[in-house]
């Protein structure tokens, strides 16, 4: 049975209701799926963070729990990603929808629990969603791993925050007042493109770039797929440095 050892619920904000996994105790740390979803890679992950001392809630935004990644799998998720109204994944200097779907996760979360704040990452797809969930004050343990949207059609899609104006500069702000961001990827992962130049434009010596050698062509999932076991401590380092 998929996700047998977490608890199944949803969360609704906005007319949007999505079925969220948790599990654990501790400071709220939200954890994103990349395409196609999440997989027993993504649960693996995710289970180190609560293994670290988290609450965490995997939304399920797109794909089947628990399936095993396949060519045809993550083609599907890709199609229903490019057509989903929730994901800006081709304009240029827009937040995507689900943002705030995400926000209001966190706030919610973030009520109940208590702590000094939240944490999320995304990956892939999702890589760059806790960058726009910062606009909340709440959020003080970012993590974009291969962020990858919008879609690198293009240098200056491969070079977008997927951030409109407005959140940019909060998010600047709120680097500049000390929050940092922790940034993750293959340095031949063309998905990424030249975001975390412009990661370090808008961030300053906020961003904390972890930049790895790729092996392969197919280097793309830091934490999961072709996970990196440094790079995974890294993460429950930068969590547990700001949460707890």
């Amino acid at each position: 049975m998929a996700l047998e050892t977490w608890v199944k619920g949803s969360f609704t904000a906005a007319t949007l209701t999505r079925d969220t996994y948790r599990k654990g105790s501790g400071p709220v740390v939200i954890v994103v799926h990349e395409i196609p979803g999440i997989t027993p890679a993504v649960e693996r992950f995710a289970d180190d963070v609560v293994n670290a001392g988290f609450t965490v809630v995997m939304p399920n935004l797109v794909g089947t729990p628990g399936q095993e990644v396949s060519g045809k799998y993550i083609a599907s998720s890709m199609l229903k990603v490019c057509i989903s109204k929730e994901f800006t994944n081709m304009a240029l200097q827009k937040t995507s929808p689900i943002i705030a779907w995400l926000r209001a996760l966190a706030r919610s979360l973030h009520q109940e629990v208590g702590g000094k704040g939240v944490g999320a990452v995304g990956m892939c797809f999702s890589g760059g969603f806790a960058l726009g969930m910062m606009v909340d004050d709440i959020m003080i343990a970012p993590v974009l791993s291969q962020p990858s949207m919008p879609f690198t059609v293009g240098k200056a899609r491969g070079a977008d925050l997927n951030l409109s104006p407005d959140d940019a500069v909060v998010v600047a702000q709120r680097a500049a007042n000390g929050c940092e961001v922790l940034g993750l990827r293959f340095t031949q992962d063309k998905l990424v493109g030249n975001r975390f130049d412009s990661l370090r434009t808008l961030l300053g010596d906020a961003f904390i770039a972890i930049e790895l050698p790729s092996q392969s062509p197919k280097d793309h999932s830091v934490l999961t797929e072709q996970r990196d076991e440094a790079s995974v401590q890294r993460v429950l380092d930068f969590f547990s440095e700001k949460l707890l």
